[in-house]
């Protein structure tokens, strides 16, 4: 029974805890309920707010866009106008031309009117010109007609030969101005330093005793010294001095340099002028590659041939009319190469030819013939291109000028031997060429006098008026240039200017 009661007990006990727990879950659900009620509501509530502020934004948008809208419609009716005025203004000018070009028809037409009447009045009046002209002269009209027509031709041939003078006058002009514009540039863009130098021949003694020893017993010293180098030594009674000649200048700085050596070594005999002959050599050949080399730099000329460096070098102990041939070559090239750049030229040929166009002097004493030509074989040999080769045996004249470059190379030639110091002459070689050149000018009929100035490198020439006209002058001056080129040997070039003046002169008494 107890244990009934125990579980009855128990089992009320679990209705109460469960019907407990029913109350507190059902509390606890309608407050949940509740809270998720007023939770709802605080959304529903934002969503509107949100909503009314999307509306008040679009209706805001929806008025700015209009507004713009509005804005850019007005600057469209606007722009719109503008182009309606414009166009009513270019239909009026329009119309106003129009009716310009229609009095000016109108007036063209009057106007071939009027030509049309006078040139009746012309074809009237030649017919009867025609017919007075045969009843005075007698001419049948044929006869007229052939007068005319060769009064016209010899007109027509007088104005054709004035505008011709006056054409080539002009184009001289502009030839010389643009020639003088470019040797201009060239010259300054070079602007090389230059001394004139000639090669010493003449050694200085210390004392008139050393010509002794020079010479020593019966001669032996001097002739082992001239077998040695090639050269000749003159001993006169020239003081405190000895001359020495040769032909070739490379030797002759080679027994220059020995015999000042031996000089100052004061130890002179045959077995010491041979071991100082031969070292001075050595030297004077290295001396000789290395101012090719310099030459070459200085040229800006790449890719020689080492027997062309060699043969340059030599040109270092050359010289033309006191003008040093080495620095003469390397102004040629510098020049050359400007000369070629404002032409559009090849500056490289230009540059290589000008640098090698006196090559041939460095052999010419041994080889027969014109130093360019020479020169040209030389190049050919080593490898030069024919345009080099070509440009220069030309720039003598040796062989006519076919190419730019050849024409490039002879004016720098030219400029560079005729640039005031550069070279120099004997006072009677310069005389007998200014005398020269006159004799050549007066030569020539209808010369009246001539005169050779600036140095000999211009010629003025006068002529007889009566006997010489306009083109006589000008055929004059090519025939005095042509012959002053195939008779005389000159630095540089020469102008040929030729003067002819009318003088009328009378006298008030």
């Amino acid at each position: 029974m107890e244990i009934v009661l125990v579980v009855a007990a128990a089992i009320v006990a679990a209705i109460a805890a469960a019907v407990g727990t029913y109350l507190y879950l059902q509390r606890a659900a309608r407050s949940r309920l509740r809270a998720t009620g007023d939770e709802v509501r605080r959304l529903l509530e934002e969503a509107e707010a949100r909503q009314r502020e999307i509306l008040l934004e679009a209706k805001d948008a929806a008025l700015k866009l209009r507004e713009e809208l509005e804005q850019e419609y007005q600057q469209r009716r606007q722009q719109v106008e503008r182009l309606e005025r414009r166009l009513q203004a270019k239909e009026e000018q329009l119309d106003r031309r129009l009716e310009n070009l229609e009095k000016r028809e109108r007036k063209i037409q009057a106007q071939e009117k009027e030509i049309e009447e006078r040139l009746q009045d012309v074809a009237r009046l030649e017919q009867e010109r025609q017919a007075e002209l045969q009843r005075v002269a007698q001419l049948s009209l044929e006869e007229a007609r052939q007068l005319v027509i060769q009064q016209a031709i010899e007109e027509a041939r007088e104005i054709l030969n004035r505008q011709v003078r006056e054409l080539e006058q002009q184009v001289r002009e502009e030839a010389h101005q643009r020639a003088r514009m470019i040797l201009a540039t060239a010259i300054q863009r070079i602007a090389s330093e230059y001394v004139a130098e000639a090669t010493v021949t003449v050694v200085p003694l210390p004392s008139d005793d050393m010509k002794g020893r020079i010479i020593g017993r019966e001669g032996r010293n001097i002739r082992a010294l001239e077998q040695a180098t090639g050269v000749d030594l003159i001993v006169d009674d020239t003081p405190e001095a000895v001359t020495l000649s040769s032909f070739d200048p490379v030797r002759r700085e080679i027994a220059r340099r020995a015999l000042l050596k031996l000089i100052q070594d004061g130890r002179i005999h045959p077995a010491r002028i041979e071991e100082v002959v031969e070292k001075t050599r050595q030297e004077v050949e290295q001396i000789i590659w290395e101012e090719g080399e310099r030459a070459a730099l200085e040229a800006g000329v790449q890719g020689l041939h080492p027997d062309l460096i060699r043969l340059l070098g030599r040109l270092r102990f050359r010289t033309s009319y006191g003008q040093n041939v080495l620095q003469h070559s390397i102004e040629v090239a510098l020049i050359a190469g400007a000369l070629a750049a404002e032409l559009g030229a090849d500056v490289n040929v230009a540059k290589t030819a000008g640098l090698l166009h006196d090559i041939g002097k460095a052999v010419d004493h041994e080889v027969e013939g014109p130093h360019a030509l020479i020169g040209a074989d030389i190049a050919r040999r080593l490898g030069r291109s024919a345009k080099i080769v070509h440009a220069i045996a030309a720039h003598h004249g040796e062989e006519e000028p076919r190419t730019v470059e050849a024409f490039i190379v002879a004016a720098a030639d030219a400029i560079s031997g005729a640039r005031p110091g550069a070279r120099r002459e004997m006072l009677e070689a310069y005389i007998k060429r200014l005398e020269a050149l006159e004799s050549v000018a007066t030569s020539f009929p209808g010369v009246q006098k001539a005169y050779a100035i600036q140095a000999g490198r211009e010629v003025r020439i006068l002529v007889k008026p009566d006997q010489i006209d306009d083109y006589g002058a000008l055929r004059l001056a090519r025939d005095v240039v042509k012959k002053i080129q195939d008779t005389l040997d000159y630095p540089g070039q020469i102008k040929v200017t030729v003067i002819r003046e009318t003088r009328a002169i009378d006298y008030a008494r």
